[in-house]
């Protein structure tokens, strides 16, 4: 049945869509489409495809592997300060010249960053280039928002997700194999091709719906001190989430003197916002059920898949010894189930009840993260792989309806905004998630650790067999009586290390499951969209 969009109200109804139908793009949607996704598809590549190359980095500018993960961190920082005044930029100087300048800005970047001879001139260009990739995802979201009907955006969402959910994905993989082949300034020489193309198609194809012209005219001056406290807060809490475990966290003054800048600066921000004339983010925004509810579980997602993204890779290498391409494929095949599913949940998008979707994604994404605790030490490549395929299964389940109901409710005229603070709301996901099995790793295989040794003393008659086993076959090849006695203690504590750190591995999947278990319900906690019926055309 044809259906047609709510007209916007002054006092919105959040069950329904506020869409205006009047204008229509000259271009074909799907063209537009897939002209904003190529720059997100590099932005969100970007954002892993240099954590394999850093041992590379370090070696060639003269740092160390600690120095180096900078450019990571100043790329994290940069990036998720941006994201969420994105939707004020673009309404102040208009979203296809925001969009454009940001392409252009991370090209310019990245061509600098490939240039770069040490690693300061190296993180420089970094925060830069994620200053400029900030505003990618939050514009392409909105544009696609704008650029396709409500009960439509299912499939274009699809299409999104493969550049935000996939790239990331397949980013270590791709990252590996040219560092290994070629040279690591060539990371980011790629995107130089991809951003020329880009720039060209969108000044052709994309434009600014008549609205933006409307809300232009309203927007008020630059809230300075709204902007200067955002900055900071975003800036120490990414840095506390990055380098915490790093630092030992609350030991170190680092990491203390950036949470108590966070606190007060999230305080004295809101604060800021709710009384200032013209906010840089309307906290209004968060008064709406779905719209809060769509932040919540974006989080979690950004949580679940950068977790499981970190988690998995830094098992196979640290443990299983996989080279770091090998342990990148891992990841790449459930980046190749994603390309073929989200179109088809896009297209079941729009037949089916969101909200039951969302149910089942969390649902079908707890019983995959559950599978990777079944991990031990004689797992194969192809066991490893199925983790990251039946997990990503659920993936789509959960963004492409998200992505659609967090625009219900909410006026046409805010949709940069909220396209903006829902790509924040996965990025400090991704930092949290990462934040917590970083110190969840670490923290398990100390306990597991103290258990094991109680355990493995003079006294353990499987602890006297083991290591008499170890001096017979090292008394063979040669080695004194002294010497084997020494080798074999040293082999049973590596065993016992390592079976530490593997049970370490297993606590913190038990952990994702139980959160991502609390979440099955959450969809049903928000309002149905609703559509109503185009009234049927007069008969001539």
């Amino acid at each position: 049945m044809a259906q047609t969009a709510v007209e916007p109200t002054k006092k919105h109804d959040d069950s329904e869509f506020h869409f205006d139908e009047t204008w229509k793009p000259r271009f074909n949607p799907w063209v537009i489409a897939f002209t904003v996704t190529l720059a997100t598809f590099m932005e969100a590549l970007d954002s892993s495809i240099a954590n394999v190359a850093l041992p590379h980095i370090a070696g060639s500018l003269g740092a160390s592997y600690e120095e180096a993960t900078w450019v990571l961190t100043s790329y994290l920082v940069s990036n998720a300060i941006v994201l969420p005044i994105s939707g004020w930029i673009a309404n102040r100087i208009g979203r296809k010249r925001f969009y454009m300048t940001c392409v252009a800005g991370f090209t310019i970047f990245s061509f600098l960053c490939g240039l770069s001879t040490s690693l300061f001139t190296l993180v420089i260009f970094r925060v830069l280039q994620g200053a400029a990739g900030g505003g990618l995802q939050p514009s392409e979201r909105a544009i696609l928002a704008d650029t396709f009907a409500p009960e439509k955006r299912s499939m274009a969402f699809a299409l999104y997700g493969m550049a935000v959910v996939v790239a990331p994905a397949i980013g270590p993989t791709i990252g590996g194999w040219i560092t290994d082949n070629y040279t690591w300034r060539w990371i980011f020489f790629l995107n130089i091709p991809v951003g020329i193309l880009s720039i060209y198609l969108t000044s052709r194809i994309v434009e600014d719906p008549p609205y933006l012209k409307r809300v232009r005219e309203k927007v008020g001056g630059i809230d300075g001190w709204g902007l200067g406290l955002l900055a900071v807060t975003i800036g120490a809490l990414q840095i506390m989430l990055d380098k915490g475990q790093e630092k030992d966290w609350f030991g170190s003054h680092l990491i203390v003197t950036c949470a108590f800048i966070a606190g007060i600066g999230f305080i004295v921000f809101l604060w800021r916002e709710f009384t200032t004339e013209h906010p840089i983010i309307d906290v209004a925004l968060y008064r709406s059920r779905n719209f809060s509810m769509t932040q919540l579980v974006m989080l979690v997602i950004g949580a679940a898949l950068y977790s499981t993204t970190v988690m998995i890779p830094q098992f196979l290498q640290e443990i299983m010894g996989y080279t770091a391409t090998e342990a990148g494929m891992v990841l790449s095949l459930g980046g190749l189930i994603l390309i073929v599913l989200l179109p088809i949940v896009g297209f079941i998008g729009q037949k089916v009840d969101p909200r039951a979707m969302i149910c089942f994604g969390f649902a079908w994404v707890s019983f995959g993260i559950w599978r990777i605790s079944s991990l031990n030490l004689s797992i194969s490549f192809w066991d490893a792989a199925s983790w990251r395929v039946i997990m990503v299964l659920g993936m789509p389940f959960l963004f492409v309806p998200i992505s659609v109901m967090s625009y219900v409710g909410v006026p046409q005229e805010k949709n940069n905004e909220v396209s903006g603070l829902t790509a924040l709301a996965r990025n400090i996901g991704g930092s949290l998630g990462i934040s917590f099995i970083s110190t969840m790793l670490v923290r398990r295989a100390q306990v597991h650790q103290n258990f094991l040794a109680a355990h493995v003393t003079a006294q353990s008659p499987m602890y006297r067999a083991m290591q008499k086993g170890m001096d017979s076959a090292l008394k063979i090849k040669g080695y004194s009586p002294a010497d084997a006695t020494y080798a074999s203690m040293l082999r049973v504590y590596d065993m016992m290390s390592l079976q530490a750190r593997t049970l370490a591995y297993i606590d913190t999947v038990h952990a994702l499951v139980i959160l991502t278990v609390c979440l099955i319900p959450i969809g049903y906690l928000m309002k149905k969209p609703r559509y109503r019926p185009k009234e049927p055309a007069p008969l001539e």
